[in-house]
């Protein structure tokens, strides 16, 4: 380990006392001191109802709203998605949230609000905020190296590599997609059962092993010289955020992020259908794809969405699994507007959102100088994406089924949205997010 400051030591042990003892002073000793247990475990069983498990499709059924959902049920009938789910805010008020389709046809399951859905890239926008919200904490610096002397992954096992220019990149590099690493070759997370065979393994290449895969190759570019979309990225982002904090990612990501601001259903995903949490969609693929070797190199071929692909290493770059209400109350976190208390200050909202021609925006995918910002995400058995608009409507589409569009399908979803936003002769006025409050009030 490289050697800190003795001011960043502090704060980061400081951090480290505070994500032990938060969870037991928010939500009280339940359990006898003698049973052995973890945080998450307490966190997990202890945590309030999420909102989504509060709201239902029915709340949303308003006569002025109907031509939207025709719409909608058209969308998805024509490009053959099983199910899907819609929230859409003003304000920072959710006023609108419905599902559409099948959750699980196999086994008669309609989508409800309740329904979480794998996010993919979307994903990303929540390992950068948490990255900014580690920057605005002391425990980073977006100039901070990543490799070699002095890098937050200065590991042994990450100190031998081919390309002396990998200890150039900074955080903020990564952030960015402009750390040198290019998918010409294929994008690894994504090709790991070559992975496997090229390191010689007859299993499943883990995380740190695929790592070091990766800086034995050459980079595609100097970093900071140009930008190539980078999933690697993302999941080294992933492992400075434990460097940092001591704490496992998803964990501090809970602790410190989401619970504190009411988000209590949003998680890493699993692999298999049989892993998937109970309120979680099954997901489909087009009817023409076929399946793959699975990334551990098990016998028997499997569907991309089901063990083809390794999606919990995916990590902070796309392995979360969330419901659009909470995601929509996750941006009105980081959206610098009043209503809703951000967890950002405006100095970092404005750093996330600078872009410029060669310069990609921080967890977003796009963002316009209007103040609209898009951010998307596409895997095998889903599609999501958030449309943040300036005009104070934003909203949240995901899709339990993939398109042979691949990732350009989220455009296909966001012109529809807006011919299809324009069918609603008037918005509910009530705001969702405060349901909680009101059912409390009300009984």
């Amino acid at each position: 380990m490289k050697k800190k400051s003795s001011k960043k030591f502090l704060a980061k042990h400081l951090v480290i006392f505070t994500i032990a003892i938060i969870p037991l002073v928010i939500y009280g000793f339940s359990r006898n001191d003698s049973q052995e247990d973890t945080t998450e475990d307490i966190t997990e069983d202890i945590a309030p109802e999420a909102l989504n498990h509060l709201l239902s499709n029915s709340l949303s059924d308003t006569t002025t709203t109907e031509n939207l959902d025709k719409q909608i049920g058209k969308f998805i009938r024509q490009w053959e998605i099983k199910g899907a789910s819609l929230a859409v805010m003003k304000d920072e008020k959710l006023i609108y949230a419905k599902g559409y389709g099948w959750a699980d046809q196999e086994n008669n399951e309609k989508t409800e609000v309740k329904h979480i859905f794998r996010i993919a890239s979307l994903s990303k926008l929540i390992t950068a905020v948490t990255i900014m919200k580690l920057k605005e904490d002391g425990l980073l610096n977006l100039n901070d190296k990543v490799f070699g002397i002095g890098g937050h992954l200065n590991y042994p096992q990450f100190s031998e590599f081919k390309d002396k220019r990998l200890t150039k990149i900074t955080i903020e590099h990564l952030l960015r997609h402009k750390g040198g690493f290019t998918t010409r070759a294929g994008d690894p997370l994504f090709s790991l059962s070559l992975v496997s065979r090229r390191l010689g393994l007859e299993r499943a290449v883990e995380r740190e092993e695929l790592i070091k895969y990766v800086i034995s190759r050459r980079l595609g570019f100097t970093p900071g010289t140009g930008t190539s979309y980078s999933n690697i990225g993302y999941l080294l982002l992933s492992m400075i955020v434990e460097e940092v904090t001591g704490v496992e990612y998803e964990q501090y990501i809970k602790t410190n992020i989401l619970f504190p601001n009411g988000i209590y259903d949003m998680h890493i995903a699993h692999n298999f259908y049989h892993e998937k949490y109970p309120n979680e969609v099954r997901y489909y693929e087009p009817s023409n794809e076929q399946p793959i070797t699975p990334y551990d190199l098990s016998d028997t071929l499997l569907p991309r969405c089901y063990g083809g692909n390794n999606i919990r290493l995916l990590s902070g770059a796309g392995a979360w699994v969330a419901s659009p209400v909470e995601l929509l109350k996750f941006v009105s976190m980081i959206d610098g507007r009043d209503n809703v208390p951000d967890i950002l200050s405006k100095e970092s909202i404005s750093i996330m959102t600078k872009s410029a021609p060669s310069t990609l925006p921080i967890g977003w995918a796009k963002c316009l100088s209007s103040g609209d910002w898009t951010r998307t995400g596409t895997l095998s058995g889903s599609s999501a994406l958030i449309k943040y608009n300036s005009n104070g409507y934003s909203w949240v589409f995901i899709t339990n089924t993939s398109s042979w569009k691949g990732s350009t399908f989220p455009r296909n979803i966001e012109r529809f949205f807006r011919g299809a936003m324009q069918k609603v002769s008037e918005w509910p006025q009530k705001d969702l997010f405060d349901f909680r409050t009101q059912t409390s009030t009300q009984s």
